[in-house]
């Protein structure tokens, strides 16, 4: 258990979160789904938050994450997602236009917290493990 602290306190906040996309397989092109989980990297750093394990699905993000906790788990979910999708439409026009209502994820999400060392392993493990069956999948064609 690693014990982070800030000026005012000392903390060991872990989330795991879970949202859609709006369009299903848009993560299938190799390119979008890097550049997408680079953008997450890169926001979380600005940010001062750690990524312990990401996990990108075709419809889904999976996320599971530490932040300092004078921040909502829902203005973290909402700055990923709000950013996330801006510098992904930016680099990748075409996708502006497929998603004309200018959103790339759903409006909600799902979030659990993370206390002990053994639910810590899980998720981690779970997340390799959907990490692992997306890139042995088939591609469909139709």
């Amino acid at each position: 258990m690693a014990w982070r602290t800030s000026s005012h306190a000392t903390y060991d906040c872990k989330y795991h979160l879970i949202w859609c996309l709006k369009r299903p397989r848009t993560l299938r092109d190799p390119e979008v789904r890097a550049y997408v989980e680079k953008t997450f990297r890169a926001i979380t750093e600005e940010f001062g938050f750690w990524i312990d394990a990401l996990a990108m699905e075709t419809d889904h993000v999976q996320v599971f994450l530490e932040f300092p906790p004078r921040y909502a788990i829902a203005r973290m979910v909402g700055t990923l997602k709000s950013i996330s999708a801006s510098r992904t439409f930016a680099r990748f026009v075409s996708l502006r236009r497929q998603f004309w209502s200018g959103e790339l994820w759903e409006d909600g999400y799902a979030a659990g917290t993370v206390g002990d060392e053994v639910t810590s392993d899980l998720i981690r493990r779970d997340s390799k493990r959907h990490t692992a069956e997306q890139d042995t999948k088939q591609p469909e064609l139709f």
